[in-house]
């Protein structure tokens, strides 16, 4: 498995490409409300997107229609946007977006409340977002791949959720998606030794109920079999010599 470490001048456009992208969910964050469409919000999305001078790497991926990825509540990815689909108060919708900045691909993810939600929703997607935090706490040079997968585990099944096994995150730098395949649920070997100048999309997708999954007619949206919410969130991060780089996180 040949997993690309990244130079130094790599390295700065996948920064300047994730910090574009985070730039572009936090205006997509705003604007999240009860009685917008998903295809709204794809249009704002792809418009932002090309307004920086980028390019939406989903768009057309493998035949995708869409900029951006709109799941609402038992979606867990890969929504198509439609114009009939329409947020309501109390539902959660999960926003998957990425672009290509000079040749360099950026990647995340985050779940938004509509309006007013249940509290059970609300603590599926803090705990969802805290579950990358555990995880990265071990992506650094030295440590094994599968680090990273376990502390996602072990963090959420504590809370009786089901962790989505059927999709996993990915390496990224030149391509959206690269080796290796990062799994967000417990692994029984180690996987591959972390380097600085690794580039990797860390995402959790996390069911309230059972972690079985099905793909629509549509061939694209992924749904819980049994009706549950989920929730997803997503960085792109790099590996360092010391503490993990959250690429998509703006700065503080």
């Amino acid at each position: 498995m040949a997993v690309s470490i990244k130079s130094a001048r790599e390295i700065e456009l996948m920064r300047e490409s994730c910090r574009i992208l985070s730039e572009v969910h936090e205006r997509l964050g705003e604007f999240i409300k009860p009685g917008i469409s998903t295809w709204e919000i794809d249009e704002l999305g792809e418009k932002l997107i090309r307004s920086y001078d980028c390019i939406p790497n989903f768009l057309h991926y493998n035949g995708y229609p869409a900029s951006v990825c709109v799941s609402v509540n038992d979606e867990v990815v890969h929504g198509i946007p439609s114009k009939k689909r329409i947020l309501r108060e109390g539902d959660i919708v999960s926003l998957d977006a990425g672009l290509i900045y000079k040749g360099y691909h950026s990647d995340a993810a985050r779940t938004y409340p509509v309006g007013t939600i249940s509290k059970e929703a609300a603590k599926l997607i803090e705990v969802t977002r805290q579950s990358f935090f555990e995880g990265i706490k071990f992506a650094k040079a030295g440590n094994h791949l599968y680090d990273i997968s376990n502390a996602i585990d072990a963090y959420v099944t504590g809370f009786g959720y089901g962790i989505v096994r059927d999709l996993v995150g990915h390496g990224i730098g030149t391509s959206l998606h690269e080796e290796p395949q990062i799994p967000n649920f417990k692994q029984w070997r180690r996987g591959i030794k972390l380097q600085p100048g690794m580039t990797l999309a860390i995402e959790p997708m996390i069911n309230m109920g059972d972690y079985d999954v099905a793909w629509l007619d549509d061939d694209w949206t992924v749904v819980t079999t049994d009706g549950s919410l989920s929730a997803h969130y997503e960085n792109t991060v790099l590996i360092t010599e010391g503490e993990p780089e959250i690429l998509t996180l703006p700065k503080a």
